[in-house]
């Protein structure tokens, strides 16, 4: 299912993200290089493997990454002023449309996706439920996002089967990772601190993206 360089990368991948864990909470100047490299290391190893991309579905899935990039690192100064959440918020909005725009350039239109969408809608709902008394002056910010963050989970599960099983599974497993991991995001800063936040959020968005861009690569 996956070659040896994706194996390997998959190994390298997974103690960048432990020492970005271990790094949060013990070696926090460390901490600058590890978060950043997450996303470093991802977008050199689709630059190296994308050769065979169109040069237009490359742009975008690039742009999503690099915006990706520049959210981890906003969010990482979150303590200095509220304006770097707005800020990172803002990036990884960006993020996602651009990952909807690629998901949707290859879209099956006879896939129906009512069911998904509204078992969807009915966790976004609960999800905002909780939140809405907390958010004061974010409270618009965060319903857009978690619209635009719900399209993109949707327009990844209407991706072409055909594309191959494994390029569709992986791309939609990695944007339900991202939904997930953004939620306990919104969980723990606007609702109530979660025990092992750091551990959580960030396994499930880095596997988010590392599927997400294994399936795009994938991609038949």
């Amino acid at each position: 299912m996956l070659t040896k360089s994706y194996k390997n990368f998959t190994i390298l991948f997974c103690f960048i993200l432990l020492f970005e864990i271990l790094t949060a909470n013990y070696y926090t100047k460390w901490h600058y290089f590890a978060k950043p490299a997450l996303l470093i290391s991802l977008i050199l190893f689709y630059w190296y493997h994308c050769k065979s991309i169109s040069q237009k579905f490359k742009t975008i899935t690039l742009g999503a990454l690099v915006f990706s990039l520049l959210g981890d690192i906003l969010l990482m100064f979150v303590n200095e002023s509220p304006h770097f959440f707005t800020a990172g918020l803002a990036s990884f909005l960006l993020a996602h449309i651009l990952y909807i725009l690629v998901f949707l350039k290859v879209r099956d239109s006879n896939k129906k996706p009512w069911l998904f969408t509204g078992v969807l809608l009915v966790y976004g709902g609960c999800l905002f439920y909780i939140l809405k008394s907390n958010l004061g002056a974010m409270l618009l910010p965060v319903f857009f996002y978690m619209l635009v963050i719900l399209t993109m989970a949707t327009s990844a599960f209407l991706r072409q089967s055909s594309l191959g099983k494994v390029s569709y599974n992986f791309v939609l497993i990695g944007a339900i990772l991202f939904l997930i991991s953004d939620s306990l995001l919104a969980i723990n800063k606007f609702y109530t601190p979660l025990a092992y936040s750091n551990f959580s959020i960030m396994f499930t968005y880095a596997f988010a993206q590392l599927f997400i861009v294994f399936g795009l690569l994938k991609q038949r």
